[in-house]
């Protein structure tokens, strides 16, 4: 084997590892796909032999990679209003593979990425490498431009802001019994019901659809939540259960069996404290429905 051959089986056993790192940073499939893709492309071209931990450098590659990322991002949302929902990722109802356990860790619910998505992009980085992946502050201080102790406060303020993200009850079967609830409520148009498993300050983020594109909107209240759900109540006679992100959700379809949205819904406490709903078919068309089927 070659240092080549050999620097490209290092890699590939890393790479479940950095595209989990990338996701939550980015909170798209292919974006992480493309950065983690970028740090073998600079791996491949820079003599290691310097490297006591590869995992660690290509760690901060991808870092500094994603940095770029969502700086980028935020001055195309800038100059155009976009919002963005964060990619699902799709499990049949009995579990995720451990594949899709490499990727979402711990909890990476749409919820949590939506909160991620609002930090400014250092923020984002340094509260991800350190709280989630233990990367220390000197290691982080070189990647977003500060100092060890700028990059401490750039973690402090994001750890702040995520700790009002909703976490979803331990108990996954519990958590279907409240959201099978919901839905059957929808179906039969049970305005009552709906309300008694809704939190009264339920959330609900939405894309704009194929109305309005990349323009997310936000639902706030029990009863505004549920008037919405009535209105959709026919797509809610179809919808499959369906594992997003790692919480209870579903796919709902059009008359002509393409997928009419995908929705994640957070139960905390016995209640629906969050809803996130994709519906942009172009974005809808690029997902893996095959795990709908089993």
């Amino acid at each position: 084997m070659n240092d080549q051959d050999w620097l490209a089986e290092r890699f590939e056993a890393n790479r479940p590892h950095l595209r989990g790192v990338a996701f939550r940073m980015l909170g798209s499939l292919t974006e992480a796909d493309d950065a983690v893709q970028e740090a073998w492309i600079r791996l491949s071209r820079t003599d290691t032999s310097h490297v006591d931990n590869l995992r660690a450098w290509l760690t901060t590659v991808v870092g500094r990679v994603c940095l770029n990322v969502l700086r980028s991002r935020k001055t195309r949302r800038e100059a155009s209003l976009e919002t963005h929902l964060p990619d699902p990722v799709l499990s049949p109802e009995k579990g995720i593979d451990p594949e899709q356990e490499a990727l979402l860790g711990d909890s990476v619910g749409l919820a949590m990425l939506v909160v991620l998505d609002s930090l400014a992009p250092a923020e984002r980085v340094a509260f991800v490498l350190h709280d989630v992946f233990a990367v220390p502050f000197h290691e982080i201080a070189p990647i977003v431009g500060r100092t060890p102790t700028a990059a401490r406060q750039l973690a402090s303020r994001a750890r702040r802001r995520v700790q009002g993200a909703p976490v979803p009850d331990v108990d996954l079967d519990g958590q279907w019994a409240v959201v099978d609830a919901f839905l059957a409520a929808a179906r039969t148009g049970d305005f009552e019901r709906l309300l008694s498993v809704l939190d009264p300050d339920v959330v609900v983020h939405s894309d704009g659809g194929a109305a309005r594109p990349g323009l997310a909107s936000v639902v706030r209240g029990a009863r505004a939540v549920a008037e919405q759900a009535m209105s959709f109540r026919q797509f809610a006679e179809t919808a499959t259960r369906v594992l997003v992100n790692g919480v209870p959700g579903g796919v709902a379809w059009l008359p002509d069996g393409s997928p009419f949205a995908v929705l994640a819904l957070t139960v905390r406490g016995g209640r629906i404290v969050a809803i996130d709903v994709l519906a942009d078919p172009d974005r809808l068309d690029r997902l893996d429905l095959t795990v709908v089927a089993g």
